[in-house]
């Protein structure tokens, strides 16, 4: 079998590739900024806080799950989720070293 074109990139790469396409739904921003502002295990309240129908949220829990973004358990009908702490740190310093390592060596009037 040949070569996928994720295989031609780096792992960190493909990692920084792949939370950045989960971050980019809104839904998932809001989510996780609410799963920030109450900085406790949350369950049914999220369709009141973000507005949009319970398949929905669970669609974009599923895949902030399945980065490692947030954690959760499911208990019968119980539903609780929470930022991962220790992968959101990881995360945070993938994202800062990709935005870090730019460092301007021209004066940024005189680029292109």
């Amino acid at each position: 079998m040949g070569l996928t074109k994720s295989d031609i990139f780096t792992e960190k790469q493909n990692e920084l590739a792949n939370l950045a396409k989960v971050l980019g739904h809104p839904a998932r921003i809001a989510i996780l900024q609410h799963l920030i502002k109450v900085n406790t295990c949350i369950g049914g309240d999220l369709v009141n806080e973000i507005g949009l129908a319970q398949p929905t949220i669970s669609q974009h829990l599923r895949e902030l799950k399945k980065v490692g973004i947030i954690q959760g358990t499911i208990e019968g009908t119980s539903v609780c989720y929470c930022i991962n702490p220790q992968n959101w740190k990881d995360i945070q310093t993938l994202f800062n070293t990709f935005f870090t390592d730019f460092t301007s060596k021209i004066d940024s009037n005189s680029c292109c």
